[in-house]
């Protein structure tokens, strides 16, 4: 028999507080033409984007983070100190080690708080969600803090046609803690890696590093082979979040999927069914799409404009390179 304690955590956990940072410079698509073979409505018929923000030299990952940690603490209506865990989820902090995470937990002045960054590209928001949701059930966090974050710009090719308009920087924060009644689904998630090469970066830095080539390493994909999984795959994976919490698509208020295409949303809204009062994410036509960060910033915005409200029923479902994925449904704090 084990003599093992049981834990003693809370026994369900929610949202409690959003925050959101965007970086100051606004990159409209005339921008990107001045690099490739386009036009604007080229641009805003394959993706829906309008604009973009890309960061300075100051808006580090870290900057980014805790200006839009401290929204979210201040939302929540805690402090830092009472936050027992940190986690960061960006693909675009270069230095290996250490992780970014204990750069922001220290400035942001919390107590020693656990803190560690996860990869998982444009899902990392939502493997972030569910890792702090287990911490707090079980018993080791009180208050977990969970942060998505990129710089793209620094990772994008700029001559590259199929993806130099995509990609934005941003971060986006949630503050996770106790509930007494569930408001955060069960995560359906998982990872197709045999698909991975849809979604890359172009080459390892050691090949950088060894002179191997000329160009900075940057992310490519296959456009249409990553249109057709996200259309018909992620499509089937929210519907299994929708199932796994004990709803239909007419039970949701708020749909925020990744915000990696227009089209892509479009074609789940109308896969799933979606009635039209359920408000759809569309921070991609001004955002453009940040990654890990693309829901936490999206589920920002609807809330700051009210066309979200606390209590609201919302699906969120992220997905991208790996091929990784996880879907939830929550309650908006």
């Amino acid at each position: 028999m084990s003599k093992i304690k049981p834990s003693k955590g809370a026994p369900y956990a929610r949202i409690l507080g959003v925050g959101g940072y965007r970086p100051t410079r606004v990159v409209p698509n005339e921008v990107i033409l001045e690099t490739i073979d386009s036009s604007d409505e080229w641009i805003r018929s394959r993706s829906g984007i309008e604009t973009r923000h890309w960061a300075s030299d100051e808006e580090t990952v870290a900057a980014m983070s805790i200006e839009a940690s401290g929204k979210a603490i201040a939302d929540a209506g805690i402090t830092a100190e009472q936050i027992g865990a940190v986690i960061v989820s960006t693909v675009t902090h270069f230095k290996q080690t250490p992780a970014v995470a204990t750069e922001i937990a220290d400035k942001l002045g919390t107590a020693k708080a656990a803190a560690f960054d996860i990869s998982a590209g444009c899902a990392g928001f939502g493997y972030g969600l569910t890792l702090a949701k287990g911490m707090i059930v079980e018993g080791s966090a009180e208050y977990v803090l969970v942060i998505g974050v990129e710089r793209l710009s620094d990772l994008t090719d700029l001559e590259d046609r199929a993806t130099a308009f995509l990609f934005g920087d941003g971060a986006g924060a949630v503050v996770v803690g106790p509930s007494n009644e569930p408001a955060i689904g069960p995560t359906v998630w998982g990872s197709e890696g045999d698909k991975s090469e849809t979604i890359k970066q172009t080459v390892p830095w050691t090949d950088y590093r060894a002179g191997e080539v000329e160009r900075f390493p940057a992310i490519t994909q296959e456009g249409q082979a990553v249109f057709r999984w996200a259309v018909f795959e992620m499509a089937k994976v929210a519907k299994e979040a929708l199932d796994v919490a004990g709803l239909d698509p007419a039970d949701l208020d708020v749909f925020i999927p990744h915000q990696a295409n227009e089209r892509i949303i479009d074609s789940m809204v109308k896969t799933l069914k979606l009635p039209e009062s359920v408000t759809v994410a569309r921070d991609i036509r001004t955002t453009g799409n940040t990654s890990a960060a693309s829901i936490p910033l999206a589920m920002e915005r609807l809330l700051a404009t009210g066309e979200a409200k606390s209590g609201d029923t919302a699906l969120v479902i992220g997905f991208g390179a790996g091929l990784v994925y996880a879907a939830t449904v929550v309650t908006l704090p």
